[in-house]
């Protein structure tokens, strides 16, 4: 789990970030008045280095804390970049803060986004889930050894079915071709049968006919 350093130490960063925001929206409202700008200025050049720092800061615990195993890769990729969000943000605000009476797109974002406010998740908080939490590497491993053995065994078993059920539709199959012989052959019957009664029935009118002529 992140320390509350690390948490508090974002947060300021988050806090500084819209702090310069601010002040260079004033400064340069202060500009467009004709009014003096010169203190701002000097506020606004320490806040950017004190936001450098905490960045810095950042970057050096989170380094610390991949390498010594308390958070795993993949957490320490999503803290990365939430960093590399503050620095280029850091990077436009001092663009900003450079190019004087211009109101740029960066500051109004950073005005909206802001630091992080009450009731409104710190996204540095937002660490794997609870099944992870707290787990070293080699648990993980381990864990996701498990995983992997119980989706082999679904696959295993999805294909067995698969084959229950393509050993079931060849069944049918045969039995359908079982079934229309069948209905061939009673039909060559019926046919046969059929014949033979019209023989017979031949038979029997010429039979009639000549016991007639007799008579």
């Amino acid at each position: 789990a992140a320390s509350p350093s690390r948490l508090s130490l974002y947060d300021a960063a988050c806090q500084v970030a819209q702090e310069i925001a601010e002040k260079v929206q004033e400064r340069n409202r202060h500009q467009r008045n004709g009014e003096s700008s010169a203190k701002l200025n000097v506020t606004i050049r320490s806040s950017l280095q004190n936001l450098r720092e905490k960045i810095d800061q950042l970057k050096d615990l989170l380094l610390r804390a991949v390498s010594t195993h308390q958070i795993t890769q993949l957490e320490g990729d999503r803290r990365q970049n939430l960093v590399d969000d503050l620095l280029t943000r850091q990077k436009q605000l001092q663009a900003s803060y450079k190019n004087e009476g211009t109101e740029t797109d960066v500051i109004r974002s950073s005005l909206m986004t802001g630091g992080v406010k009450r009731g409104v998740t710190n996204p540095w908080l937002l660490e794997e889930s609870e099944e992870t939490r707290g787990l070293g590497f080699d648990d993980l491993r381990q864990q996701q050894r498990r995983i992997i053995e119980e989706q082999d065994a679904g696959l295993d078993a999805l294909s067995s079915i698969i084959s229950r059920q393509k050993q079931m539709g060849q069944e049918i199959g045969n039995e359908l071709d079982e079934q229309n012989e069948i209905i061939d052959d009673l039909t060559n019957l019926v046919e046969n049968a059929d014949d033979k009664l019209r023989n017979q029935t031949r038979h029997v009118k010429m039979v009639d006919k000549k016991s007639t002529s007799c008579g």
